[in-house]
């Protein structure tokens, strides 16, 4: 079991020692800050259909898959709309804020560009829908990452292992040494599933730490030096 409140300089840990192939990054809620954006849509496509959402519903949907999150939110209304009118009026509605701006997490970038600049293999790894995820990128800046995965470009998504799993396999590394980074309990499943050391930096429901997961409370608390000390050569 690991906390952590400190991250280490870049350089108090080389590459030597290490075996970190790759890092992996969710992305709504991990990378940008964008948790109420989806809870602000939903409200809003819950409001035009006549129901208002309840807060504790928020634990349930986030960073789950959009046909769950959609059917669940349905389920607990009763509202009248099927889960494929759903998602397209969520994707539409989250889309629009998107363009409005995105703002990055605290961190983001700089690890970002310090994880390219170190030849690091990334790839970002999201349930969200692949329109979503390419808007996105032109925020995060689409150089910065060698894959990426989106939601509906799998049969299974997070909780399952599968895009952590397709990732890894995509870049031709060991899940076993890949860090992923992760917000909501979901994902945090779907990495640990996958074999990787996940990194978990909580955004709206808490997170404990347990073996093979660290939780940090900021990506300002992560850098490279940090992530090749999770995924260290057996001796």
């Amino acid at each position: 079991m690991r906390m952590t409140s400190s991250t280490p300089a870049l350089g108090t840990l080389t590459a030597e020692g290490s075996s970190l192939q790759a890092v992996l990054l969710d992305m709504d809620g991990t990378l940008v800050d964008t948790e109420d954006f989806w809870w602000d849509a939903e409200s809003e496509a819950f409001a035009e259909l006549g129901h208002v959402l309840k807060d504790e519903w928020r634990q349930v949907v986030v960073g789950g898959p959009m046909t769950r999150s959609a059917g669940f939110l349905i389920e607990a209304t009763e509202a009248d709309i099927t889960v494929d009118e759903l998602t397209v009026l969520l994707n539409a509605k989250f889309t629009e804020r998107l363009r409005r701006g995105v703002p990055l997490a605290p961190g983001a970038r700089r690890l970002l560009t310090e994880l390219r600049l170190h030849g690091v293999p990334t790839a970002l790894v999201s349930a969200s829908h692949r329109e979503i995820v390419d808007e996105m990128l032109k925020s995060l800046g689409a150089e910065h990452f060698d894959v990426t995965i989106a939601g509906d470009e799998l049969s299974r998504t997070k909780p399952h292992p599968d895009p952590y799993l397709t990732a890894a396999r995509r870049l031709g590394a060991d899940p076993a040494r890949c860090a992923v980074i992760e917000d909501t309990v979901t994902g945090v499943a779907a990495g640990e599933a996958a074999g990787c050391q996940v990194v978990a930096v909580p955004s709206v429901s808490p997170i404990e730490a347990a073996e093979g997961r660290t939780v940090v409370k900021s990506l300002e608390e992560v850098n490279l030096a940090f992530l090749r000390s999770l995924v260290m050569v057996p001796h």
